[in-house]
Order: C-alpha cells, then structure tokens, then sequence
C-alpha cells in the first residue's frame, strides 16, 4: 500500500505535530532520550481516516521544530498497534503498547496485550520476541485492556493500564516489573465510583506526581452531561489524590475536566530534564467532522504545556520556548475595544482586562467567540450549541495562540479552552470591554 498524499496545505497547522499525511490521534511515547524529545501517536498513513493503527514518530531538540522519522510501529501479527508509553532503559529507548486483536470469523472474540518494542537509536524498533509481557486480566475486566504507561521509581518498573470492569466502570490496572520483561498483577489502582458519572471505560492512563501531589490523567469514556459540564463526546480529566497504604485515594466525584474546549482528549505527559511536566493531548475529539480529510490528511496535536497544581487543581500553560518562534509584534496597546485583521494565522494574543471581556475570531466560515461577564464565561463556535464555563475572577489574563486550524485559549489561574478553527483567509479579531484592556500581538513562526 502507499501512503496517501496531501492534496492541500490550507488548513496544516505551521507550529504544531502533525502526520506528514494520514490519519492522527492520541499522543503516544512522549519521552526525553539521547538529546531529543520523542512524540508518537495513533496513525493510519494510508488514509485520512482511522484504521489499523500505526505508530507514528516525531522527535524535536526544542519541543518546537519537529523532525518527521519513520514510522516506528506497524501492525504484523497484530490487528493494531494502540496506544502505549516510552522509557529509557540501559541506554535504549522501549516502547510498551497494546496489541489489538479484531473479532475473526471463526468466532474468536477480540482482544487487547501488551507487547514491548526496543530500539538502540530510538528511531528503528523491534518487537520483543517474547510478546507479550502483559496478558489481559483473568477477572473482572472487559476486553478494554488498554493504553499501558510505563515508569520507573529507579529499582523497579511500574505500568497502569485502562481498563473496564463487567458492570462498566471504568478502571486503571497496576502491574510492576522488576526487568522490563516480566510482569506482575499488583492491584486495581483506581475505579469509576459511578460509570454515568465517572465513565464506563477509562482510556490513556497516566499518573505522576507533582509537589507531593499524586495526579491521575484518564480519558473516560460513557460519562453523561451535567448542566455545564462533561459536554463532549468523550472527555479528558484528572483526579487529585493521594498514596495511602499503596492505594490511590481521591475524594469521591472529584474528576475534574483538564480542557473545557470541544476538541481535547488522550493527555499524555513527559518529565523534562528541566523537571517540568510536559503535556501533549490529541487536538481533535473523536465523531467530528474533520475538514482536512478532503486533503489527505486528519488530525494534529496540541502545542506542548506545562502544567502544576495550583490549590489543587491542574493549571496549564504554554511551555516557555514558545517565545522561540514570537516574530514582530503586531500589536500593542490599551484601548476598551478594537478591530483587526492578520493576513496570517499564526498569531499569538494576549489580553488584560478587569471583570469584563469579549473577543471574537473569524476566518472564513468559521466564527468563535468567548465572553466573560459576572464570573460567567460563554463559548460560543460555528456549528455548536453555545457552552457556559462558570469562573469567577477579578481580573483576566487571557493568552491564545492561533494556528493555521486550531485556537486554544489560556486563562490564567482559570479553564484551558482548545478548539479546532477552519475558515481560510484573513485572520479577523474583534474585542470590547467597559474598560481599557491591554492588548498585545506577535506574529508566530518557526
């Protein structure tokens, strides 16, 4: 098969990852080895839907300019490769992911494992002979076995795994490792108090820890809407918890939404040299309509954030190196409300502003608009119904960066908004205030 060409770059993002063509979706192996830091992800190269997934590969000096390597994964005797982790380990780079096996004719039933790659360079893998290294569990679990991240304490190994159990909870399996190779069932680390409202199945596991805090990520599956929250198709959060006695605790319902943006799902987290966490999640949600497989292409990433805990809470940011590619400023100035047009997309704006504020995009057919007012924000964005976001703030620090498909939106000490954001042409900004905001834009290229 050949792989599927790109018949327009109209909408290719200028500063994010994208496959070079093909499909794309979850962020995979995010890690940091010989010099370099390692993005894979869910890819079909040849077509610009999804199908038997590969594992595509990205590696980058800087977290900004991204060097497109061969595809690190493919599917042989497997039906799939899924989602996984990446670690270092004696001076070679693993990959551990899940082995996905379809429903054949014969009647078998499908089924997910978890197999091990291993590559000296860190560009070309093999697989383990001796796949795979983790089996599905004998009990309580569903065929939803997936999506392994792997760690490492410096004496022993650790991988959680998503899973589902059979009443349709969602849950996240512990598992440790001594060598790499070998694996042992430790216990359920975590489950879905309620599936409706903690998910029926939780994806793309992952838990770190940040000044003393334990944080699990999970993409839930199954979890119904409430009022204001939980309004895609699928949703993306983390609980705050803490280790006790080798159990995860979190308080009950505390699952809180990482992005409040319709386009954000399978977060995935590296640890830097620096010693910040990096966060990288699939910048699309699953059953939309993505306007880019017109031209042989589907899917992107979102730009790399750092993330704390501030009061508990998870808070997101642009990481740093951002100011690598900030070109001339094209604006800078304090006015209670203004117009303006950008002949490119890539743009970065930033605004200041006491109690109120509301700023409009448009380019082309596609319109979105945010206002805030009476600690009430309001999303609104072609083709959705309109979304509330209740937050109450003194005052606003709003900074966003626009791509040539894609805006996200970062409030300070306040909810991350990230969005796909068509349309060609011009780039247009409208904004008002009561009062004076501070306003100022740079052109954004690599």
């Amino acid at each position: 098969m050949q792989e599927i060409k790109l018949t327009d770059v109209r909408y290719r993002p200028k500063y994010h990852i994208a496959a070079k063509s093909g499909w794309l979706n979850d962020p995979n192996g995010l890690v940091y080895f010989k010099g370099y830091y390692h993005v894979f992800f869910q890819h079909y190269p040849y077509d610009a839907v999804w199908g038997p997934m590969h594992w595509g590969h990205v590696r980058s000096k800087d977290l900004i300019h991204w060097e497109t390597l061969p595809i690190a994964l493919a599917p042989d005797q497997e039906d799939g490769c899924f989602s996984g982790s990446a670690i270092e380990y004696d001076g070679k780079l693993f990959l551990i992911y899940t082995a996905h096996y379809n429903l054949k004719e014969d009647g078998s039933k499908s089924y997910q494992e978890q197999n091990l790659a291993v590559s000296e360079d860190g560009i070309n893998f093999t697989k383990y002979q001796g796949n795979p290294v983790i089996k599905p569990p004998l009990a309580n679990n569903t065929e939803n076995f997936r999506d392994p991240k792997i760690w490492s304490d410096g004496q022993d190994f650790y991988c959680i795994i998503g899973g589902q159990t059979l009443d349709n909870r969602g849950q996240v399996l512990l598992y440790k490792s001594h060598d790499i190779y070998h694996w042992t069932f430790e216990k359920v680390l975590a489950t879905s108090k309620v599936s409706t409202v903690q998910g029926t199945m939780w994806e793309c596991p992952d838990y770190f820890e940040i000044n003393g805090q334990k944080v699990l990520v999970v993409s839930p599956q199954g979890i119904e809407p409430d009022g204001e929250f939980y309004q895609n198709h699928h949703e993306n959060g983390y609980f705050v918890g803490q280790e006790k006695e080798g159990n995860f605790i979190y308080p009950q319902n505390s699952f809180r939404e990482l992005d409040r943006g319709h386009d954000f799902y399978a977060a995935q987290t590296l640890l830097a040299p620096d010693g910040r966490r990096i966060l990288i999640a699939w910048l699309d949600m699953w059953e939309q309509k993505y306007h880019e497989q017109a031209d042989g292409w589907a899917g992107m990433l979102s730009f790399p954030r750092e993330i704390t805990i501030e009061d508990g809470a998870v808070r997101m940011r642009p990481i740093r190196e951002l100011g690598k590619i900030r070109r001339e400023t094209l604006l800078n100035e304090s006015t209670a409300q203004g117009q303006y047009t950008f002949s490119s997309p890539c743009v970065e704006v930033q605004f200041k502003a006491m109690q109120d504020l509301a700023f409009e995009f448009t380019r082309g057919f596609e319109k979105l608009s945010i206002s805030y007012q009476n600690g009430k924000f309001l999303l609104e964005k072609t083709g959705y119904k309109q979304r509330k976001i209740t937050w109450k703030m003194e005052t606003l620090d709003v900074q966003i960066l626009s791509d040539a498909s894609s805006i996200e939106i970062f409030i300070e000490n306040g909810p991350v908004i990230s969005e796909r954001f068509y349309g060609e042409g011009d780039l247009e900004l409208k904004f008002q205030s009561t009062k004076d905001v501070a306003v100022k834009t740079y052109r954004l290229e690599l």
